[in-house]
């Protein structure tokens, strides 16, 4: 017999097997003898009030053995046919790995292009950003298998729900080797030292299945026969034909640029900028769990989620990594670009967010406007060229103590920082537009008075934070997801502008994936009736 219950504990007992048991057999007034195994099926903390608590969902198995958490939705990847139609994806992030993955659910063989390497090949040029100060443009914290998400903290929450199934990418992330806490976890995660090994084992489910996936090919334009893209030209002059998802990641503005020249309708897209904000760990436990800065060794190191609006426009963290540290996201020459990341245990000494400002298509100044479609664009590069310029064309990045940014003083010094190619004293305030500065420094100033010791000279703010979503959207029609004017292009996830992180731009490259092979049945059915 199988009983379901809803529990409230403290960590304690919620990390402990045995005190587990013995709240569960007083809440069913059973034997613990009778208690054949204790599944988690659901966790949350609690930290509203002073006494932290942990929310439980668990799954009781009576007078039988317990039975392994299983995956909510079951996914079968078998070969496809050897006359199976083919489909390129451009990109293989999260976006375009699920796509190719749904496409072989589908019965099409995928033909996927990275410009970028494997996910091992990269680490040897993100160690060398640190090391000697150099970007390589096509293999970066944003370029390679895995894109943008592959060497960060992993995280798998996402709002996005109605427009796919949340649990069908969880489910697909745990068959490839992800923890089964991703399935169980309100704020799930899987880490930037687990994640690299479940991209490959991706890849290796791809190509098991008659797909291929080709490293270090840059696609550099469409081709396109009337109304209707039929295939893709490589940067070697290479030519494939196939309808296409184009899945590049927010940061491939050459692929911008081209459809902007090409008069492949885009449009603008409203972003956010900000900067890096690093607090020691033990500060935002004090501030979320009410303690004195020692969470203990049952609780997580904390974490939170901030927000307020400013003069009309949004101001909030964004990309919260507990335990983690800060990563140079440049993907080019002339730039200067911070990120977040977290390892699987999140147990460095430091906590880091992105701390934002929404920013409008009407809100990029007039001097950006000869620009067109690709004016936010044109602002976001202005900004991270600028910080560059800062540091003396190098990735060692501008930053200012919290409270002096507030307060729009210079920094005599610097707290120690997890940014490894390291931070110099500078008016971050003053580098980032103004009307940006001025919101921050609002929005800190509120966070801070609702926060307790959350505005404080121990935090630094590193800049700059730029990548939170693409400068551009590739319209789409609601119903086929092709291009608005263009049929056979599948415009996917966050470099198209319909997503915001892992998973939801997982959903979408899997629904893209799916319209394109119901577009290729339709087709083949209307030929046949001819």
């Amino acid at each position: 017999m199988v009983k379901e219950l809803s529990l409230r504990v403290d960590p304690a007992t919620a990390a402990t097997e045995l005190k587990l048991l013995n709240v569960v057999s007083t809440e069913l007034d059973i034997d613990a003898n009778r208690i054949g195994g204790i599944v988690v099926t659901r966790r949350s903390i609690d930290a509203r009030q002073r006494r932290v608590m942990i929310n439980l969902g668990v799954k009781v198995f009576i007078d039988e053995p317990a039975a392994e958490l299983e995956a909510p939705v079951k996914v079968d990847y078998r070969p496809v046919a050897d006359d199976a139609p083919t489909a390129i994806v451009v990109g293989a992030g999260p976006a375009g790995l699920f796509a190719a993955l749904r496409l072989i659910e589908e019965g099409v063989r995928p033909l996927v292009f990275e410009r970028g390497k494997d996910v091992d090949s990269r680490r040897v040029d993100l160690a060398k950003i640190t090391r000697e100060q150099r970007v390589n443009p096509e293999s970066n914290y944003c370029f390679g298998e895995g894109g943008a998400g592959a060497y960060s903290d992993g995280k798998l929450y996402t709002r996005s729900k109605k427009r796919g199934s949340v649990d069908k990418i969880l489910s697909v992330l745990y068959l490839h080797g992800a923890s089964a806490d991703i399935l169980v976890d309100a704020h799930p995660h899987i880490g930037t030292d687990r994640l690299p090994d479940v991209i490959k084992a991706m890849r290796k489910t791809i190509e098991r299945c008659g797909g291929r996936v080709c490293f270090e090919t840059r696609i550099d334009s469409l081709t396109v026969e009337g109304q209707e893209v039929i295939g893709v030209v490589t940067e070697r002059g290479e030519q494939f034909t196939g309808p296409v998802v184009l899945a590049t990641g927010h940061s491939a503005r050459d692929i911008y640029r081209y459809l902007h020249t090409a008069g492949i309708k885009i449009e603008p897209k409203g972003i956010a900028i900000g900067v890096r904000l690093e607090h020691p760990q033990e500060i935002i436990d004090r501030v979320r769990y009410h303690c004195s800065g020692n969470r203990g060794k049952f609780l997580p190191p904390a974490e939170y989620t901030l927000s307020t609006r400013v003069d009309r426009r949004g101001v909030y963290s964004f990309c919260m990594c507990p335990g983690g540290f800060i990563i140079p996201a440049a993907s080019g020459e002339g730039q200067l670009v911070v990120n977040g990341m977290s390892p699987s245990n999140r147990g460095t000494r430091w906590a880091n967010a992105g701390m934002v400002v929404e920013v409008l298509p009407e809100d990029i100044p007039a001097e950006f406007e000869p620009m067109g479609d690709l004016k936010v664009m044109g602002y976001q590069e202005m900004i991270e060229r600028r910080f560059w310029e800062d540091a003396d064309k190098t990735q060692n990045a501008p930053a200012q103590r919290m409270t002096d940014f507030v307060a729009g003083r210079p920094s005599r010094d610097l707290p120690r920082s997890s940014y490894a190619p390291g931070i110099h004293p500078a008016r971050v305030d003053r580098l980032l537009p103004t009307e940006i500065s001025r919101r921050l420094q609002a929005g800190f100033k509120e966070f801070g008075a609702k926060n307790r010791g959350f505005l404080t000279g121990e935090a630094v703010v590193i800049g700059d934070e730029t990548r939170t979503s693409s400068p551009v959207r590739i319209p789409r029609d609601n119903d086929t997801l092709q291009h608005v004017e263009l049929a056979g292009l599948y415009p996917a996830g966050e470099g198209a502008g319909y997503a915001g992180g892992i998973v939801s731009a997982a959903i979408d490259g899997d629904r893209c994936a799916a319209a394109l092979a119901e577009a290729i049945r339709l087709k083949a059915s209307k030929s046949a009736e001819q």
